[in-house]
């Protein structure tokens, strides 16, 4: 069984930092990426950052230089761990941040979806999501 379960939201003020974690089960990373994505309020859903089989990375243009993907264990094992570093946090980071895995194929390649994130086709399991709320 595929499992995705996000950790380490909270509230910071702004300019601070967290670290979220997305512990994956349930499949490979060698043939599997593995995004964040982030929904506020009355918002699209955005794709924040993305790792792929290969290890190539992808960042939004808000995020980059701020925030980091990275990955942890054997890309042969069937339990992983995806972390998204988040530095120089801004009140606009406010959101809920969700893992996802698109697993033995490509990701979706839209960085903003209409409606909820966990109905974008683009990825196959998503986990519930984890509150990072940044105050000014």
């Amino acid at each position: 069984e595929v499992q995705l379960v996000e950790s380490g939201g909270g509230s910071v003020q702004a300019g601070g930092s967290l670290r979220l974690s997305c512990t994956a089960s349930g499949f490979t990373f060698h043939d599997s990426d593995i995004a964040w994505y982030r929904q506020a309020p009355g918002n699209e859903c955005e794709l924040v950052s993305i790792i792929r089989s290969d290890g190539s990375t992808y960042y939004a243009d808000s995020v980059k230089g701020r925030f980091t993907i990275s990955q942890v264990g054997a890309i042969y094992d069937d339990k992983n761990t995806v972390f998204l570093q988040m530095n120089s946090l801004k009140p606009e980071d406010t959101a809920v941040y969700y893992c996802a895995a698109a697993v033995m194929r490509t990701a979706g390649v839209a960085t903003m979806i209409p409606g909820s994130c966990t109905n974008y086709y683009g990825m196959d399991y998503w986990g519930k999501g984890t509150l990072v709320t940044i105050s000014s």
